[in-house]
């Protein structure tokens, strides 16, 4: 049993410099990575893993861009590029993470109906991952969260892990956020924090 794990977040080469959907300073959170992981016993991952034909994508919305919010199936929808499209280069882990350590990773957006800020479930609440069954089999008490990007995945998973009773820890250092809009990435910090998550 584990009573503590670490959860990195869509670590991809679309999110980081040169990607598709590039977080400025993407990269620079991999070594602060790599050297937390030693601290855990348990490590899993999520990877942003998108059908072609996802709703998500601008591109599959004529005459809409990147940027634009539109509704999805009933949920209010952010439109962005095409990005970590499944088995393309795009959505592979970046290779200075190491990954060596990492139990099992854990897919999501897969549906091209819904997307999948947290790793845990979809926007609607609707499916979950398998990663709160995988926590809670090995006993997890505490989560930390590093990864990408502060304001959408790492937010959304932190929010979710709290809100099924987990104690939840954000590590600043490990996180970078898109920015979409300025003052994105505080807000999420601070969104996360009037919740109890701890951030650090």
């Amino acid at each position: 049993m584990h009573s503590k794990a670490l959860i990195i977040v869509d670590v991809q080469y679309d999110f980081i410099p040169g990607g598709a959907l590039a977080v400025p300073g993407g990269d620079e959170i991999i070594p602060v990575i790599n050297q937390l992981s030693p601290e855990f016993d348990l490590i899993v991952a999520t990877q942003d893993w998108h059908p072609g034909n996802h709703g998500s994508f601008a591109s599959n919305h004529p005459g809409q861009s990147p940027g634009d919010i539109i509704s999805l199936n009933g949920l209010t929808q952010i439109l962005w590029p095409d990005h970590c499209v499944q088995n393309t280069p795009g959505a592979a882990f970046v290779k200075e993470l190491d990954m060596s350590r990492v139990s099992r990773v854990f897919q999501k957006g897969t549906d091209s109906g819904i997307d999948s800020y947290s790793g845990l479930f979809d926007n609607g609440h609707k499916k979950d991952t398998g990663l709160a069954d995988f926590l809670r089999e090995n006993g997890v008490k505490d989560v930390f969260l590093a990864g990408l990007a502060t304001d959408y995945c790492v937010k959304f998973t932190a929010l979710d892990a709290r809100s099924l009773g987990y104690t939840v820890h954000v590590y600043r250092e490990g996180c970078r956020g898109v920015n979409l809009f300025p003052g994105d990435v505080e807000q999420a910090f601070r969104a996360m924090q009037r919740v109890g998550i701890s951030v650090e």
